[in-house]
């Protein structure tokens, strides 16, 4: 996305690399070209130890990560939590005003009840209906941020749950490390979503794959050509459920409070960082394929919206 002219480094001078490591259910990766001066070791230490970070603060499947410390303190209660959580926390919040509630982190105990998030994997219809007439989330009337003093505290009975930008937070992590290495060219990711600096040596853009939304494939769309951006997807094709012979998504509609199900069947959003794609693609698709481009118009997003029925529709800033 960047347009900026970017230096192209001398092949001659670089060598490539290949990492990867568990990340948050999935694998990170983070290919590079740097010189000889590099520790791999030593950097692939920090990258693991990045990733490890962000689930141990802010996994809702890990009942001691920070997250689940706030959701586990009393209604009212501040608990002091750590300067990524509340950037995270702090963007998320943001997102979910400008979205009109369209990316909303308080569908907690929805995931848990549906039977997609930690514990059960089978819906619990006892739950489900419980949740009628839950209270809503509407910061700050449910969440109050104390940036300055590192502490958070709920104001209603809302689980939280990050899943819709942990990892994209995660690829921005790997990204931060790589850049204090100085190396001039990479591309980081974690799952799907992915942050790329630079071009190749050859000079080319990184390329990645824009997925065709097919259940149980791995096909090709189109590709994206990354430098100095980020792009995540969401989707309800990939993570989903079975209920009564019926497939569901994991994705929850919070106007609804049900699993999403609409004319949507993935979408691909570029920003700046991966964390802010991450949660906007959540948005755009929880919005529809009618109110989702105009919104991301609205916001000054590049996003691929892909129709259950195979048509792409394209929103640029």
């Amino acid at each position: 996305m960047s347009t900026e002219p970017v230096s192209r480094p001398s092949a001659s001078a670089l060598s490539r690399h290949a990492l990867s490591g568990p990340a948050m259910g999935s694998r990170w990766s983070a290919v590079f070209w740097s010189n000889a001066k590099v520790d791999i070791d030593a950097l692939t230490g920090r990258l693991q130890a990045a990733v490890d970070r962000v689930e141990q603060q802010m996994s809702a499947w890990r009942r001691d990560s920070d997250l689940e410390r706030l959701n586990a303190t009393p209604v009212g209660a501040w608990t002091a939590i750590p300067k990524e959580l509340s950037k995270v926390l702090a963007t998320a919040l943001d997102i979910g005003r400008r979205s009109e509630g369209a990316f909303d982190i308080g569908v907690g105990d929805l995931v848990r009840a549906w039977g997609c998030g930690g514990g059960s994997r089978t819906p619990d219809a006892e739950l489900i209906a419980g949740l009628a007439g839950h209270p809503s989330f509407e910061p700050p009337k449910t969440l109050q941020l104390d940036m300055a003093g590192g502490r958070a505290r709920r104001l209603a009975p809302l689980r939280l749950d990050l899943s819709g930008i942990a990892k994209g937070f995660g690829v921005d992590e790997l990204a931060r490390e790589l850049g204090a290495t100085g190396c001039p060219c990479w591309l980081v990711g974690i799952d799907g979503e992915m942050r790329a600096e630079g071009v190749k040596p050859d000079g080319r853009p990184w390329a990645v794959a824009h997925e065709k939304p097919v259940p149980g494939a791995r096909e090709v769309l189109g590709m994206l050509e990354l430098s100095g951006a980020a792009v995540a997807t969401s989707g309800s094709y990939r993570h989903r459920v079975e209920v009564d012979g019926r497939t569901i998504s994991h994705t929850m509609d919070p106007r609804r409070g049900a699993p999403l199900d609409n004319d949507l069947s993935a979408v691909t959003v570029l920003a700046e960082t991966c964390m802010v794609a991450d949660a906007w693609a959540t948005a755009l698709l929880v919005a529809g394929a009618v109110r989702g481009p105009e919104l991301a118009r609205r916001q000054g997003l590049a996003a691929l919206f892909v129709r259950t029925d195979g048509t792409v529709l394209e929103a640029w800033p």
